[in-house]
């Protein structure tokens, strides 16, 4: 096995990593100039301050988590065998979990692979790369794949706001095989279609795909308006499932496209509606004529980017509570959810509980959720749970 380079943390700073936890930060290392000189996403060899091994993983010397351990088996090279081994255990997992190939395979720390997302759509598969060592790791990673699954096709979506903190260029490529326009999704046993080249984040969100199902229970003779709907997830199950009238709003003709594609290979087409619109502005124009909807579901982007933007975000989920509220119907059922991971359960139900009181209305939370079962969270990490919503049942 190869000699790797070393890095010493300071002393009485190896604990927390020695019980588990898989991140080491900057000003827990000897940052001398040894250490300084090493490229981002260096394969690294982490020890304590008096020699000891504490794990092998990523390092990159210019960002604030510094290290992501990857083994703390010193007999463990980190090649594409390895890859091939932590693929192979997360597949297993998914097969129990999913009926269906259509899911998220690898889950980051999750499944004990630090800054890697793959999505996995059938024969095609959909990589994140979002830390330089990840980064620096692709080609063992792309052969594990291809040896463990023979995808048809390997898109790279490195287009996340993660990349520049790590030092590393924003692209979308298609890096194996070949791949023609957007391609079927099946979940819930429903088709769904995907931009995995131009679509948002790795193309589709499986994360809600239980929650879909969840919401898509209440939809049987009712109405449901899905902001932010993106492909149509939630709505076009509801309609599926016996809603009388669905409609979606977002931002994105591109997203909208991929919906109505949905809606009429389903033949669904015909109590489904598509609107181009900015959330706020919908809404805000539908509680003047005082619409009601039997169902409302808010599933925003991320408000809340970074610690410096909790409390804006905060604002931002108060005033989609207050303006979904208002056009929820008298026994309604409204759900919002945040995808934001600096935006805890607690402080999310406290704004939407303002929000609520500030449309002057009040409810019942039915519901706690969080992301499907193929989104595993680290059990040193709380804040990868990230996902998180809340169904409420309004007066």
């Amino acid at each position: 096995m190869t000699v790797l380079p070393t890095i010493r943390l300071q002393p009485q700073r190896h604990k927390r990593i020695a019980a588990g936890h898989p991140w080491i930060y900057s000003n827990e290392i000897v940052m001398n100039g040894a250490a300084k000189a090493l490229s981002p996403g260096s394969l690294v060899d982490f020890l304590s301050a008096d020699g000891a091994f504490l794990g092998r993983g990523t390092y990159n010397p210019h960002t604030l988590i510094a290290g992501r351990i990857l083994t703390q088996n010193v007999t463990q090279a980190v090649d594409q065998n390895f890859f091939a081994y932590k693929i192979s255990t997360a597949l297993k997992l998914r097969e129990q979990l999913c009926r269906e190939p259509y899911y998220r395979l690898i889950h980051a720390e999750g499944d004990g692979l630090p800054g890697l997302i793959i999505d996995r759509f059938g024969p095609q598969l959909s990589v994140q790369l979002n830390t330089a060592g990840m980064d620096a790791l692709w080609p063992d990673i792309k052969q594990a794949l291809i040896a463990v699954l023979q995808p048809d096709s390997i898109v790279l979506h490195n287009e996340s706001s993660v990349r520049t903190l790590e030092g590393l260029e924003r692209v979308v490529q298609l890096d194996h095989g070949s791949i023609t326009g957007p391609i079927a999704v099946q979940e819930n046993g429903l088709t769904y279609f995907a931009d995995l080249v131009g679509g948002q984040k790795t193309g589709w969100y499986f994360d809600q795909r239980d929650n879909h199902a969840l919401m898509a229970r209440f939809a049987v003779g009712r109405t449901l308006l899905d902001l932010y709907t993106h492909a149509g997830g939630f709505a076009l199950l509801a309609a599926k499932s016996g809603a009388t009238q669905v409609t979606g709003i977002d931002s994105s003709e591109p997203a909208l496209t991929l919906a109505r594609q949905a809606a009429v290979h389903n033949k669904l087409d015909q109590i489904c509606a598509w609107h181009k619109a900015d959330v706020y502005e919908y809404l805000e124009q539908q509680a003047g004529t005082r619409a009601k909807y039997d169902i409302v579901i808010a599933d925003p982007p991320p408000f809340v980017k970074s610690r410096k933007d909790i409390a804006a975000g905060a604002r931002g989920y108060r005033k989609l509570a207050r303006l979904s509220a208002m056009v929820t119907a008298p026994g309604g059922l409204l759900y919002i959810a945040s995808c934001s991971h600096n935006m805890d359960l607690a402080r999310l139900t406290a704004e939407v509980a303002l929000g609520l009181n500030e449309a002057r209305r009040s409810g019942q939370i039915i519901y706690t959720t969080f992301a499907a079962a193929d989104h595993p969270v680290h059990p040193h990490l709380p804040e990868s749970a990230y996902l998180k919503g809340l169904v409420i049942r309004l007066d």
